[in-house]
């Protein structure tokens, strides 16, 4: 008889795992979609804690999405290049001879 009432205690407690790894993949299944749909992550966060849901659950699937996410993004394994041009603006000057100068002092 005591055996039963630990065997209902473990399968009660499997079945609550069970039903949070549902929780919390029903959540982040929503968060990855909507960030597909470039909503803000806090405005996620704010959106779920206001319909009820716990905040720690809210931090802990956002956590979870965003790492799935990350591990799905494509791997750069190019450098750019980056091209560069150094564009200097000199005045144009206009050079006068030493006579000329002298010619532009006196008719003035």
């Amino acid at each position: 008889m005591h055996d039963r009432t630990k065997f209902r205690t473990n399968t009660n407690q499997e079945i609550c795992i069970m039903v949070e790894n549902t929780y919390r993949a029903r959540l982040v299944e929503y968060i990855k979609r909507n960030l597909r749909k470039k909503y803000p992550i806090e405005t996620l966060r704010i959106a779920l804690i206001n319909q009820g849901y716990m905040r720690n659950a809210v931090d802990e699937a956002i956590k979870v999405a965003v790492n799935e996410m990350a591990k799905e993004a494509p791997v750069i394994k190019e450098k750019p290049e980056i091209e560069h041009e150094v564009i200097v603006e000199e005045p144009l000057v206009e050079k006068k001879s030493l006579w000329q100068k002298i010619v532009d002092f006196f008719k003035k």
